[in-house]
């Protein structure tokens, strides 16, 4: 894996350098993990689990931090990734609070897209899901170009209630459909 950079910040590959309290305290903030797998009761050692085991999978994750502080504020991912139909995963979160809303997700997003549309392994679509009621998210997807393909009904359990997952995906621009 390589480094990112973009205007205001830099994307490092997830190391266990990144393993401190303020990712645990992230991960334990009911806000922050609100829509979440992993939610809660997580400790240094769990998250120094979750380093490793991204870096013994070679994991396309990586550390988002603002460039002028060094500070790291979340983590962003491609995985899954199915060459023979060219298309992956895709995951954020930027965990420090003191930083939403400042469009950080939005650049680092667009420089991991951008790098697997045209530099890295030239996917022709990257797919996510988000709960219906993650509205925030919906729309930082939208903003950056992911399209609604479809919802799956009842399909995340969160705090003993189902939700519907919302399936978004966004095409390379190179490849044309009929």
């Amino acid at each position: 894996m390589i480094i990112l950079e973009t205007e205001n910040l830099i994307l490092y590959p997830l190391t266990m350098d990144f393993c401190c309290q303020n990712y645990v305290d992230w991960l334990n903030d009911t806000e922050v993990n609100k829509y979440l797998e992993t939610r809660g009761e997580q400790t240094l050692q769990s998250i120094e689990n979750f380093i490793q085991k991204q870096m013994d999978e070679k994991t396309n994750i990586w550390a988002i931090v603002i460039k002028e502080t060094n500070k790291h504020i979340g983590n962003i991912k491609i995985d899954q990734i199915n060459l023979k139909h060219g298309h992956a995963e895709f995951s954020i979160l930027i965990g420090d609070k003191n930083e939403w809303g400042k469009s950080y997700a939005s650049e680092a997003s667009r420089k991991v897209i951008n790098y697997f549309f045209n530099e890295y392994l030239l996917l022709r679509k990257i797919n996510l899901g988000v709960v219906i009621s993650n509205i925030k998210a919906t729309k930082l997807y939208e903003k950056i170009g992911f399209q609604t393909e479809g919802v799956f009904k009842n399909h995340l359990l969160i705090d003993g209630n189902y939700y519907d997952s919302i399936r978004m995906a966004i095409f390379n621009p190179k490849f044309k459909y009929e």
